[in-house]
């Protein structure tokens, strides 16, 4: 990729354009009202307040000269009528996700799709013409709040088909192949959605830190040098419900005792054991939820990070050793499914340097650190260079209503974005 910036000798100097940044932070308050409840958002992935918040997005970059359009996987593409005329080279892709967790923050995610469609109205207001196309997308159920399938939308981007449930369905069996056609897509015509290795130019996405090292370090700008791996893993515990009172102690196969051993051995996993970097179980369900009876079956989600493959690969095999042990142990039924599984990905290195270029003519602080959450990024990474441009959170707290970012600082990586795009 060139140092320098393609840009036609008609079109204005890439030092000269700047992100509106009164439009920017409007647009990103203005999104936060669409499912927001309890000082927090609830945009979860194909539910009613994500298909309007991606319609609202929609009529913005329409109102704003662009056009918007969903492909058959849900993904939101907006695009400058006409820009793929001067096009030499393939389209650069930017943005993110617009779907939240359950009572999460306004920034996650949204901001980098916010922040893209300033970008392309920047570019399209200015008459900037490159040798590539740039597409902002939204990509879809990147979170798997509600259909737990995460990072949905990029992996139908990056064809990753087979990797997918044929008939998906959220936590409570609702199918998604109803939602998806609410939100514009089609179940039964994913490939038409999928882009092939080479098909990009690189994609660039601009996030919160969602953590404390840029704030602590006094850094506006994060280039983020690689994405941890992830593997998520469901697990059905099934035992024998009975009278609270009346079952003895020596004769109960409760699930839910076995539960609560097993969340204790995920988390000593990662801090005695060091098998890996961190280890979580964020989601239980009991039935019958009940305080005088033994419950009949649980159910819990465990999330497994680290930036090395061989080692999350053991820290799944003994969750998997462990939870078989204390179910033996408590004569209780088990079974386990990975449900997600992603490799640690490294940024490309020229799109860093790019990012870092464009940091430091802009006279932004910058920090090149991993990000310890998982992004789209790691997914297009499949088929694309990729690159990922962090913003301090304060307090390095994300997912929770109280998530926040200095308006500065959400203005400069907007800025840094667009500089990245021309420079590409």
């Amino acid at each position: 990729m060139p140092d320098s910036p393609a840009v036609a000798a008609k079109s204005p100097s890439s030092t000269s354009l700047r992100i509106d940044g009164t439009r920017l932070l409007d647009r990103l308050d203005r999104l936060a009202e669409i499912g927001g409840e309890d000082g927090g958002v609830t945009r979860m992935g194909f539910s009613d307040a994500d298909v309007e918040g991606r319609a609202h997005v929609a009529r913005q970059a329409v109102e704003a000269g662009l056009t918007a359009s969903v492909d058959a996987g849900g993904n939101l593409l907006i695009r400058r009528p006409g820009d793929h005329r001067h096009s030499t080279r393939p389209p650069v892709l930017i943005g993110s996700h617009l779907d939240t967790v359950a009572n999460g923050g306004r920034l996650d995610g949204a901001y980098g799709v916010i922040a893209a469609l300033e970008v392309l109205q920047t570019l399209h207001e200015a008459g900037v013409e490159s040798d590539h196309e740039t597409i902002a997308v939204g990509f879809a159920n990147e979170e798997g709040a509600l259909f737990p399938q995460p990072f949905w939308g990029s992996m139908v981007l990056a064809g990753r088909l087979d990797a997918l449930p044929s008939e998906p369905e959220d936590y409570a069996g609702r199918p998604l192949r109803d939602a998806l056609a609410r939100a514009g897509g089609d179940l039964s015509q994913l490939k038409t959605a999928t882009w092939s290795p080479g098909s990009l130019t690189a994609y660039l996405e601009l996030h919160v830190e969602q953590g404390p090292v840029l704030e602590r370090l006094g850094r506006t700008i994060g280039v983020v040098e690689s994405i941890t791996g992830r593997i998520h893993m469901s697990v059905q515990l099934h035992g024998r419900a009975g009278h609270a009172g009346t079952t003895p102690m020596d004769g109960r196969q409760d699930p839910l005792v076995v539960a609560a051993g097993l969340i204790q051995a995920v988390q000593t996993m990662a801090t005695r054991e060091n098998l890996c970097r961190v280890a979580t179980v964020g989601r239980v369900e009991v039935l019958p939820n009940s305080p005088n009876t033994i419950p009949d079956s649980v159910r819990l989600d465990i999330d497994l990070r680290d930036s090395d493959p061989t080692r999350l690969d053991v820290a799944e095999h003994t969750v998997r050793q462990t939870l078989a042990d204390l179910a033996r142990a408590g004569n209780v039924r088990a079974t386990i499914e990975s449900t997600v599984r992603s490799a640690p990905v490294h940024t490309d290195p020229k799109v860093r340097d790019t990012i870092a270029a464009s940091a430091a003519e802009l006279g932004f602080a910058q920090e090149t650190l991993p990000s310890g959450a998982g992004h789209d990024a790691q997914v297009v990474a499949d088929i694309a260079p990729v690159g990922m441009i962090f913003v301090p959170s304060i307090d390095g707290v994300s997912h929770v209503p109280v998530e926040r970012t200095a308006p500065d600082d959400l203005v400069a990586g907007a800025e840094v974005l667009l500089r990245t795009v021309l420079k590409l």
